[in-house]
């Protein structure tokens, strides 16, 4: 099975391009006539191995960024529901997107179109689709209510995205600042300074004590300045491959906790993230057991992953849900309290949806302070460097016009 990157004119006379999935350039084509397209162009996008030929560079099919899967399902979801059957849903979704989404669901349709259940030819691509979006898929098909759980599936990634943006959003201007901060620095340190300080060198006065400090780290960093980033991208790359391993995920996820008010916004990330899947997936028709495994898989942090496998097995053999929880510190009082009256009640989906939006607002309220607060800190700091270089130089200045 090939993709077929092709270029063609519907029935209006417009243009339009896609990718098809055939054996053949000739299936490809008479699939496209079928579909009351004129071909104008075809090239093989990605053959059965996995090779892309021009206009595509080598390799793979990439996988689609969040963005991409959220609305490609929500699609989906939307079709299935106003009665159109799934092969035909698909290519309508398919029509709609970009690469590398549109390439993937082709192949989930030849792979269907072959015998293949949707949650199967989901799960062969497991940089895009999740074992969450699988499990839930799984669930909708042996249910048929896969209209319903799609539609599930994409309100939870739509609420993951908008709570990840928001964050990236109040603190894009501090992590701006500070990017700024450390260029200035560097800039005034290694370009503008060393020739100020020449000048004031060559008068043979002795310099005062903070020149003399601003002019040993200016010459530093002249000679020694591409060591330092070499060190700096030592360290980097160093600390990317410590989080590589099960003991620095742990160390890291347990530093960021114990921060003041990150480790706060954190851990309350994690819980909305935690209650949201849940509730997702209790919703779907999931068993507590299954819910928690697939949860525990969905959740970056190791710390919470291992408290909820803990929770599910001892849930597993006949504990009670709330007590459970109560055993692992990570969970908080009301979280716990939640889950306790929730499942006497028999509501436990929604309270646990409830208290995701409730944790979401508190995320989004703290990154805002967050953020408010780092800002003018951040000026200050700016406005304090250049200060002091600026006082390194004007102070030698001023005592050379008072001994004149």
């Amino acid at each position: 099975m090939a993709v077929f990157y092709y270029k063609a004119m519907n029935s209006s006379r417009v243009t339009v391009e896609g990718t098809v999935t055939a054996d053949t350039a000739r299936q490809a084509r008479e699939d496209l006539r079928d579909m009351g397209l004129s071909v104008r162009e075809l090239l093989l996008q990605r053959s059965s191995s996995g090779r892309r030929w021009w206009p595509f560079s080598a390799g793979r099919v990439g996988a689609a960024s969040n963005e991409q899967t959220t609305i490609a399902i929500g699609e989906l979801a939307t079709l299935l529901g106003a009665g159109i059957t799934l092969l035909q849903s698909l290519e309508t979704v398919a029509l709609q997107q970009k690469d590398p989404i549109r390439t993937i669901l082709n192949l989930v349709h030849d792979k269907i179109k072959n015998g293949s259940s949707l949650a199967d030819a989901l799960a062969e691509h497991p940089a895009t689709f999740d074992q969450l979006t699988v499990s839930m898929v799984k669930v909708g098909e042996a249910t048929g209510t896969l209209d319903a759980v799609l539609s599930q599936l994409a309100d939870f990634k739509a609420r993951s995205l908008q709570l990840k943006d928001r964050v990236i959003s109040a603190l894009a201007y501090p992590a701006f600042l500070s990017v700024v901060m450390v260029g200035v620095t560097a800039f005034l340190m290694t370009v503008v300074l060393p020739n100020l300080l020449d000048n004031l060198v060559s008068m043979g006065r002795q310099l005062p004590l903070p020149t003399r400090v601003v002019k040993c780290v200016s010459d530093f960093l002249v000679s020694y300045g591409w060591m330092v980033m070499l060190a700096g991208v030592l360290v980097l790359l160093g600390g990317m491959l410590v989080l590589q391993t099960d003991r620095g995920k742990w160390g890291w996820h347990r530093f960021v906790m114990s921060l003041p008010v990150i480790g706060a916004m954190s851990q309350k990330q994690t819980l909305s993230k935690v209650a949201l899947i849940l509730s997702t997936l209790l919703k779907s028709g999931l068993v507590f057991d299954r819910a928690a495994e697939i949860t525990a898989s969905a959740t970056p942090n190791p710390i919470f992953r291992e408290a909820l496998l803990k929770a599910r097995d001892e849930v597993g053999a006949g504990g009670e849900m709330g007590a459970a929880f109560s055993k692992r510190t990570v969970f908080p009082p009301v979280m716990v309290q939640v889950i306790r009256v929730g499942q006497e009640s028999g509501q436990l989906e929604s309270m646990l949806d409830r208290l995701a939006v409730d944790y979401d607002r508190q995320v989004e309220t703290s990154s805002a302070r967050l953020a408010s607060l780092i800002e003018p800190i951040l000026i200050l700091m700016l406005a304090l460097v250049v200060g002091v270089i600026m006082a390194a130089v004007i102070l030698p200045i001023l005592e050379a016009g008072n001994v004149v």
